[in-house]
């Protein structure tokens, strides 16, 4: 199952998708312990980067068990994103990401994210200009549309790859559909068939056998896994134990959820102090615990807790 993107090889094609506020160090070691392939990180902002903001710092944080690690940029200046990109070139990731397909408002309405595919000329000199500024991997990230512009996936993706992207992957959904809807893997077969670099499929992947079809239906190189991870790092041992098997790995236990939900409170309470990380903890508590016995009523307490001591509290029914 091993591939690679440029040099970089890649033990199996079961990709953490970037996301803001999820993808942060403790919870990538958590995924990267289950078996991701590939990690990418939070992404980050090329003009905080450039202003010294003291809080890229932390999204740029990778640890040595992560490798590989993609580290995302997000920006809208060829220049200004070719001059960043070489000043944190020394830095512990293998693969660098330009996001081309985040459809959160403030960031599209800066011309960054997904805005940027109303505009592929400014693609191609933004990959073209990165690309040749550092040695190792320039991949980008896209979607396939953005309302009421005539955006063609192919020809971007084409851009991508004669500018000097190393591998892209796409979100098979246009940036109005956000996170609805279904995700169009037909658009992404197209994608792969048009380019000779890999291509990584994103979109509606939420277990093996949703995997296993992504990749035959697309003939993708990598699969993205983004919502589905929330709360559920398992999926990456239960990806590659089906690919390897052929069987399907029994979901965790209850016990076993509480005490992955408990080691990843105190991976955020090491990482950022009890106060913040165990607030951070609030959204993880109502992912990891999705579908449970209480857990509408372990949702509303969740946001009440305060400290490490009152979490573990909370989750001693898990332990029935």
């Amino acid at each position: 199952m091993r591939w690679k993107i440029g040099g970089v090889e890649i033990d199996n094609p079961f990709v953490l998708a970037p996301m803001a506020g999820v993808t942060d160090l403790p919870f990538r070691k958590l995924c990267k312990e289950q078996g991701a392939g590939l990690i990418c990180t939070e992404m980050v902002s090329a003009k905080a980067i450039s202003f010294h903001n003291k809080n890229t710092e932390a999204l740029m944080e990778i640890d040595p068990s992560e490798h590989p690690v993609s580290l995302q940029l997000f920006g809208s200046e060829p220049e200004l994103m070719a001059e960043v990109a070489k000043s944190i070139e020394d830095r512990p990731f293998e693969i660098l990401d330009i996001n081309m397909g985040c459809p959160v408002p403030k960031v599209v309405n800066n011309g960054e994210g997904s805005a940027l595919l109303k505009d592929p000329k400014l693609i191609g000199k933004i990959i073209k200009a990165v690309s040749g500024a550092v040695q190792k991997p320039v991949t980008a990230k896209m979607r396939i549309g953005f309302e009421g512009y005539p955006v063609d996936p192919v020809e971007i993706a084409k851009i991508m790859e004669d500018s000097g992207a190393a591998a892209i992957a796409v979100h098979g959904r246009t940036r109005q559909q956000y996170y609805s809807g279904q995700a169009d893997w037909n658009t992404i077969r197209k994608v792969k068939e048009a380019v000779r670099i890999p291509v990584i499929g994103n979109g509606d992947v939420d277990s093996p056998e949703k995997a296993e079809a992504l990749l035959k239906e697309t003939g993708c190189d990598g699969v993205m896994i983004g919502r589905a991870v929330r709360g559920n790092p398992w999926i990456f041992r239960e990806l590659n134990h089906y690919f390897q098997t052929g069987e399907k790995l029994q979901r965790p236990s209850a016990e076993e959820i509480r005490e992955m939900i408990l080691r990843h409170a105190r991976m955020q309470i090491e990482k950022k102090g009890e106060f913040t990380g165990i607030r951070e903890m609030r959204k993880h508590v109502a992912w990891y615990t999705a579908g449970m016995r209480h857990s509408a009523a372990l949702r509303r307490e969740s946001n009440l807790i305060a400290d490490y001591r009152e979490l573990e509290v909370l989750l001693d029914h898990l332990k029935d």
